[in-house]
C-alpha cells in the first residue's frame, strides 16, 4: 500500500528553497518504496491535500518572530474543514530562523496542537547565520517522515 507524505514549506528565498528541495530529496529517498511524495506550496493547498495525506511535513522561515503568512493563510483555510477530520495527523516542522524561531515554533504548535495532530518529529529549527549542514537536516527531517511512513512506524 502507497502512503503519502504531503510537504507544505514556504520557500521565498534561494535558501529557504534549498531547504523544501533537500527535505523533498529526503523523502524521495530510493531506499523508501511506498511512499509517494506531494510538494504543495502553502498558498496552493487546502483542505483537500491534507486529508489525502498519510503525514505532512510543514516548513517556513522565521517572520518577525512568526511563521510565514503564507503558512499562516494555509491554516487559516485549512483548520475548520479538518478540525475533525484529520485527528491524529503525523506531521513534523522545520523553521529557518533567523533569531531564535521560539515565537514561529509556539505559534504553529498552537494550531497543531488545536487540529489534534501528532508529532512525529520535534520541530528542527535551524538558528542564525545560514549553515551548510542546514541541508543535511532538513533531507534527515524528510527522509525520517519517509521512511517512518514507509515502515509503518507513523
Amino acid at each position: 500500500m502507497t502512503r503519502r507524505l504531503l510537504i507544505v514549506a514556504h520557500a521565498p528565498s534561494p535558501n529557504t528553497r534549498r531547504l523544501l528541495e533537500s527535505a523533498e530529496r529526503g523523502a524521495r529517498h530510493e531506499d523508501v518504496e511506498n511512499v509517494e511524495v506531494v510538494v504543495v506550496s502553502p498558498l496552493d493547498a487546502g483542505p483537500e491535500d491534507v486529508r489525502r495525506c498519510d503525514a505532512i511535513l510543514l516548513g517556513t522561515p522565521e517572520n518577525l518572530g512568526y511563521m510565514s503568512g503564507a503558512l499562516k493563510d494555509f491554516f487559516d483555510r485549512c483548520y475548520y474543514p479538518l478540525l475533525e477530520e484529520t485527528q491524529g495527523l503525523p506531521c513534523a516542522l522545520y523553521i529557518r530562523a533567523g533569531h531564535d524561531g521560539t515565537g514561529t515554533q509556539r505559534a504553529v504548535q498552537s494550531i497543531v496542537t488545536g487540529l489534534r495532530w501528532q508529532w512525529a518529529q520535534e520541530p528542527l529549527i535551524l538558528r542564525g547565520q545560514w549553515q551548510a549542514a542546514f541541508v543535511d537536516q532538513a533531507e534527515e527531517l524528510g527522509l525520517y517522515m519517509a521512511a517512518a511512513l514507509d515502515n509503518g512506524v507513523i
